[in-house]
Parts: C-alpha cells; structure tokens; sequence
C-alpha cells in the first residue's frame, strides 16, 4: 500500500478543501489586481484606475485626443490613438470644422510602457486614427481613418503602415473575428460595414445595416457579428463573412442612443451604451438569434460611450464624457455601485492585468 494510501480520509479532505481555498484566493487576489486605463480626449492624457480599490492613482499623458485603445495581453503595453484633428460636435458645421487648425504631426498610436506610466513609441498609423483592432498576435493593428474613410493596417514591429483600405463613408468602429480572417468595420455616414479578408486585404463586400453605426462585437465563434445604430437605436446582426442575412434584433427606445457594443458570451448577455441617452442597456441572450430580450436600462453618468468588462464579468465600467467620470456597474445587481473622477471627456476604456 502506498504513503497516500494510508493517509486518513479526514486528512486527505482537509487538503483538498486548503487547497480549493488557496486557488479561490489566489484567482480572486489576481482579478482584483487589475487596471483600467481610460482615454480622456479633451485631457490629452489617460487615467489609470485600480480595480481592487476602484480609485483613480495615476494620470498619463498621451497626445492629443486619445480614444480608441488597446492593451497587450500580459498588461505591460497600452496603444492609444491619438488625432490633431481638431473636435468637433455634431452641431458645429463642416465648413467651420474645415476651417480650424490641425496638427497632422499629432496623429498615431501612441505606445505606452504601463509599468513606466510613459509613451515609449508613436506609430504612423494614417490620418485621424480612432478606433483600432488588435491581431492576437500583437502584431499587426487596422486603423480607422474616420476623415478619410480608409482603414490602415499598421506592422508594430516594423513601425509602419503597410496598406491603405479603401471602406466607406466615416469609418470608426473596427473588429477582428476571433480566428482573426475578418476585420469589420463601420461606416458612419454609409450605415453599412465593410467586410475585410485579413489575407487578401481586401473589402470583400459593404453590409447595409443600422443608422449611423458605431461599434460592433463578434459572437464567441466569430460566424456573426452585433452592430449598434446610433441614429435609429437598433441592434443589428450579420453574418460572417458572408454578410447576409441581415436582421434586426432588437429596437431601443427613440432616445437612446446605441454606441459601444460588448457581448458577454458565457453569461448569454449583450451590453450597450446609449450616449446621449445616458444608460447602460442589458439584453438578454438565451435565446439569440432567434429573441432578444432587453432586460434593463441601468443610468451610469453623462453620455456614456466606451465600456469594459472585468474578468469574471461581475463588474462593468463605462466611460462617461461629459460628466469626467467612469461609472462602474454590479452586474448582479444591475446598479451603479461608484462613480470615480478622471480626466476631461472620457471616451475609451480598456481593462486588463496590473503590470509586473
């Protein structure tokens, strides 16, 4: 008989219930040890926030207008995109927003050291980048050139862009499918998205879709895709990649705006931003594609526009632009359980592990 064999049954329970105990804590210290990073486009700067205390501990400067952003998988690299295109509102004509100054130096993806809290590196990445996607990889980067309409496929390594995408009208939202073959990206001003084949580098079609698309997220087996329209506050669904069939999934009520679209496959649940309609919507996914069922509208803060995830899905946090604060959301609960302060005019939120 072996040494374990002869061990006591009261023994072997003890260790085995230690050691369920330590991986809990060990899984529960390294989810609350994280960091949200959010870009503040009118501060020039991006606010770093500590999940486990969810304060506010340090402010970094970027560029000019940091949005779009994203986060290298060990936490130790942010890329941010920033613009010297000047802002400008809805309500502002085009001919006055032609007429202000811009700084076409300004313009990239801004590489920052997380642990150094500083920019290392500034990457071509064409005129006006705003939203970008990321390859697994790390590798490669496609920029949405919003005043343009191109979209930019940028080599990190290299520091270069090495293609220039033809798409539509006013591009901004921009997604990679989870085998990254498809990049999609939405055209503002065309209410359609293009469909792009990673290999070729080529538009493999537009699909028509919501009014004024803002932000898309791919089911967890990328064979479709969820697209928000900001202008008719829908919810669209295409398939991937051959576009079609296209289908309306879900309406919001006239004043909520739909932006940024974050699907929480594990839970069966879809998040939306509502912008100016000041919300969080949560939809029930159980039984999509076929239903999909708005469960409810949480308040956050003033025009909410990027939102993030933690980990374990038990918290989500939404950027909030006018109000220069960052809502965070028990999704238990479905209440917003703290506000906290950071720069001017958040727009982007990433999360992701503390660097070492």
């Amino acid at each position: 008989m072996s040494y374990v064999a002869r061990r006591p049954l009261w023994l072997l329970i003890f260790f085995g219930v230690c050691g369920y105990i330590f991986e809990v804590a060990a899984a529960d210290a390294q989810s609350s040890s994280g960091r949200v990073y959010v870009s503040n486009e009118d501060g020039h700067s991006v606010s770093v926030l500590d999940v486990a205390s969810a304060t506010n501990i340090a402010t970094i400067e970027v560029g000019k207008r940091p949005r779009g952003m994203k986060l290298s998988r060990d936490g130790s690299r942010l890329f941010v995109a920033v613009s010297g295109l000047p802002k400008c509102p809805p309500n502002v004509p085009d001919e006055e927003c032609a007429k202000r100054e811009r700084d076409l130096k300004a313009d990239g993806i801004a590489i920052v050291d997380t642990s150094l809290r500083k920019v290392i590196k500034v990457l071509a990445a064409g005129s006006d980048p705003e939203q970008f996607a990321m390859s697994a990889d790390g590798k490669r980067l496609y920029v949405a050139n919003e005043d343009v309409g191109l979209l930019s496929v940028v080599d990190v390594e290299a520091a270069k862009v090495i293609a220039r995408i033809k798409v539509g009208l006013e591009p901004e939202g921009v997604a990679l499918s989870p085998n990254g073959r498809w990049v999609l990206v939405t055209n503002e001003s065309d209410s359609s998205v293009s469909v792009i084949d990673t290999k070729t580098l080529k538009v493999e079609k537009h699909v028509p879709v919501g009014k004024r698309p803002r932000d898309m997220a791919f089911t967890a087996d990328g064979s479709a895709a969820y697209v928000s329209g900001e202008l008719d506050a829908s919810l669209y669904r295409i398939a991937v990649p051959a576009g079609e069939p296209v289908q309306r999934v879900l309406q919001l009520r006239e004043a909520a705006k739909p932006m940024a679209v974050l699907l929480d496959s594990p839970r069966n649940r879809l998040y939306l931003s509502t912008g100016r309609g000041g919300t969080v919507a949560v939809v029930d996914m159980k039984e999509a594609p076929k239903t999909l069922k708005l469960i409810k509208e949480i308040p956050v803060g003033t025009r909410p526009w990027g939102i993030a995830l933690s980990a374990d899905g038990r918290f989500l946090y939404t950027a909030n632009g006018p109000s220069n604060d960052v809502s965070v959301v028990d999704t238990t609960t479905l209440t917003t359980v703290k506000r906290i302060p950071v720069g001017g005019s958040p727009w982007g939120i990433v999360i992701g592990p503390a660097p070492r």
